[in-house]
């Protein structure tokens, strides 16, 4: 049984000019998203697997009977897709595309806390040398201990993305 952690029981999880930030973990890594696009995080539960998606699309799961696709962020970074752990969780996250929004699913290895982080603590993406396309990096977030990485989902979890990807990993699976 999944369990379920409203955005609403989370530390400092009022909404505050989109400077409130989820932060988690992959690979050892400190990323962040807005919190106004975060529905819910879910242990890591029941994910079914879909033939012939993209590799990042590790599958979907059943949400209070809709079905919502679920993305291994790893894997759509160009990286080795996550290993599922016990602090594993699925981040619900809603994405506007066009005139209609998108409910998703990421898996992240592990949820950090909300962050408030003030204007004056984002730097703009960097051009170069970062360890993911620079157009999935919204902004830099400064922290005592480093740098946070704060995600741009609408180019991360694009659908139009998606379907693009879709069709070229099925054009060069035919050759």
């Amino acid at each position: 049984m999944n369990h379920l952690v409203p955005m609403a029981t989370l530390p400092g999880s009022e909404p505050n000019e989109g400077r409130q930030y989820l932060s988690f973990q992959l690979q050892g890594e400190a990323f962040a998203i807005g919190i106004l696009h975060i529905k819910e995080i879910i242990e890591y539960g029941q994910v079914t697997a879909v033939p012939m998606m993209p590799r990042f699309l590790r599958g979907v799961i059943n949400l209070r009977g809709a079905v919502v696709p679920v993305i291994d962020l790893n894997a759509r970074f160009g990286r080795e897709p996550s290993s599922i752990g016990r602090r594993t969780c699925i981040v619900i996250v809603e994405v506007a595309s066009g005139d209609e929004s998108q409910v998703l699913g990421m898996v992240v290895d592990t949820v950090n806390a909300v962050l408030d982080l003030p204007g004056d603590a984002l730097e703009p993406a960097p051009a170069f040398g970062a360890s993911i396309r620079t157009d999935f990096i919204a902004a830099m977030g400064k922290l005592e201990q480093g740098f946070l990485i704060i995600l741009n989902l609408s180019r991360i979890l694009s659908w139009e993305d998606f379907v693009a990807l879709q069709r070229f990993e099925s054009q060069k699976d035919s050759h």
